[in-house]
């Protein structure tokens, strides 16, 4: 059934979004190539988190349609549904914020560390 949802619609239009984009329901569905009761119910699970109150206000960030899209291609692909994606995703962002902590602190401990190795080859 998830499958049938993703073929009926056509293919989503390239679209150019900066960080100060914000898209209506329907825009956000029509960038995503997804129907607006499928993006209902990603805001319903927790996916994607509108601004506003009810569906006719919410405005959604440019970094929803990735999302969005993501969690369409793990419902398809994958054959999950929408909790199991947002688990997914959710899990993704948080490897992502692991990731970017370490690097930050082997940023931060790289002088230290080209000492040690300079103190090693000394006689």
């Amino acid at each position: 059934m998830a499958r049938e949802r993703h073929r009926s619609l056509p293919a989503p239009e390239p679209l150019v979004l900066d960080d100060a984009t914000q898209l209506g329901l329907g825009e956000l569905a029509r960038a995503c190539g997804l129907r607006v009761e499928l993006v209902m119910e990603m805001v319903e699970v927790g996916l994607l988190e509108p601004r506003g109150r009810g569906p006719l206000r919410w405005r959604f960030p440019a970094s929803a349609v990735a999302r969005a899209r993501a969690a369409a291609r793990l419902q398809r692909d994958l054959e999950l549904n929408l909790a199991g994606a947002a688990l997914v995703l959710e899990l993704l962002d948080e490897i992502r914020a692991l990731q970017a902590r370490v690097r930050a602190l082997e940023h931060m401990l790289r002088p230290w560390a080209g000492a040690t190795e300079d103190e090693e080859d000394a006689p």
